[in-house]
């Protein structure tokens, strides 16, 4: 059905990267699931968006996994991965290479589809055959989707801040916001839906994937969104709001399993799609996926997550004048989920903030948290020294690096902290970049 390809983001079949090829926003396909839908509509753009999320997570995990220094992705038919992303020489990255136009269209896709399911909902509550529980439901699902794009948009391009895409209008495009303006924006798209979830009954009417198993009801998904307003709180700088606010409307819970949380499901059957960076962790030098040595090097003995996450190979793999000798293995098969956000993160937002609170900090609480990581990672509890605050935040951020490997995090944490210049490099020559531009083309409304 071509108004499947041309609204709906699905995991397979329709090309979300040729945005310039889009159909006529105003046609009459875009008007019959705005003006005239059903409720099976909703589910069908639902389905779409949430399936959306995962598209390019490939590209966006080398981006922020080769820059934070943490693996490499080692492909010698594509070598502005080693060149572009790590600053290679005179290398520059490209306002028009696939790594950033590919993720941006990923990101406005799901935000358009988002839109759009909020129009259609409205329909559906004005004409009587959603009750306003069930319409605020589904304001509280698509507001959190794209803030959840917003901010995913955000950790790449950073101080270049992102573009806002008008809620009613899909043919045409907003303001590029300043990075401080872009987390206002997310913020407040994240509290609204957070008021919405508030008012929308016991129930959503409609499905959720088993990647929200145990926050698939208004009550529990605002568990969620609260966890992604902690992120973006801790973002912010904003300590008092993330303890006193955010994470305790959150899912954390220091009894739970470390990975309870939301994830990004994959699996073989037709039409959906496998985990895209899972790899055999022996690979070839020239097609493989391997972690940064520094990693294990750095480790503490006896860190039980360095035999999970990582395969010592039987022969170091090289190319382009790096080496490493270990195989990235954080998602062990084909469908392994991968986290949107889990409890760890949280504990380890707790400990932050409270590490930064009041300047001073709640430090003796803030090691509270950080133990509950390292005696789940079988070490010893973390006891600071003469070093105060600075030695707790270090010890924050080390917790990060270890527990938070290869989801997506340290390049943005170093960044936070200004400490970009302490990431490891291997070739003298190369530069740790603090942000992508803006794709040069963005027909991201049309």
């Amino acid at each position: 059905m071509a108004l499947i390809c041309a609204i709906v983001v699905l995991s397979t079949g329709c090309d979300i990267l040729s945005i310039e090829d889009r159909s006529d926003p105003n046609n009459s396909e875009l008007n019959q699931i705005i003006n005239n839908p059903t409720p099976s509509d909703i589910n069908t753009l639902v389905t779409g968006t949430e399936s959306g999320l995962r598209e390019e997570l490939r590209i966006y995990h080398i981006n922020v996994g080769m820059i934070g220094r943490e693996m490499y992705r080692f492909l010698a038919a594509e070598p502005r991965n080693t060149a572009d992303l790590l600053g290679k020489g005179n290398s520059q990255l490209d306002a028009g290479s696939f790594y950033i136009t590919r993720p941006w269209a990923s990101y406005y896709s799901v935000i358009r589809n988002s839109n759009i399911l909020i129009q259609a909902a409205k329909t559906l509550n004005e004409d009587g055959v959603f009750t306003d529980e069930e319409y605020n439901g589904v304001l509280g699902f698509a507001k959190t989707m794209k803030a959840y794009q917003y901010l995913m948009a955000l950790t790449l391009t950073n101080e270049n801040g992102i573009r806002i895409q008008p809620e009613e209008d899909f043919s045409s495009t907003g303001d590029v916001l300043s990075k401080a303006d872009s987390e206002d924006l997310i913020a407040t798209l994240l509290d609204e839906a957070a008021t919405n979830l508030d008012d929308a009954g016991d129930n959503f009417a409609f499905s959720l994937s088993s990647g929200f198993e145990s926050f698939n009801t208004p009550e529990t998904f605002r568990e969620f969104n609260r966890a992604l307003r902690a992120r973006v709180a801790v973002y912010q700088e904003d300590w008092i709001g993330a303890l006193g606010d955010y994470l305790p409307e959150s899912f954390i819970n220091v009894n739970a399993p470390l990975g309870m949380g939301v994830y990004h499901v994959y699996s073989t059957a037709n039409n959906d799609m496998l985990n895209p960076v899972f790899s055999d962790p022996q690979a070839g030098s020239g097609d493989s996926w391997v972690a940064h040595n520094s990693w294990v090097d750095d480790a503490e003995n006896n860190d039980e997550r360095i035999d999970v996450k990582v395969v010592l190979r039987d022969e170091a793999a090289s190319l382009d004048g790096l080496s490493s000798d270990y195989g990235l293995f954080v998602y062990q098969n084909q469908t392994a989920p991968m986290p949107i956000i889990r409890n760890a993160e949280l504990i380890l937002i707790r400990a932050e903030a409270l590490a930064q609170r009041n300047n001073a900090g709640d430090l003796d609480a803030a090691e509270d948290d950080l133990n509950i990581i390292r005696n789940n990672a079988g070490l010893p509890d973390f006891n600071r020294g003469i070093g105060g605050q600075a030695e707790v935040i270090d010890e924050m951020l080390n917790q990060r690096r270890y527990e938070l490997f290869f989801e997506g995090h340290r390049w943005i944490d170093m960044r936070r902290y200004d400490r970009l210049d302490e990431l490891p490099q291997d070739r003298t020559e190369d530069n740790v970049w603090e942000s992508f531009p803006l794709p040069e083309n963005e027909n991201i409304g049309s």
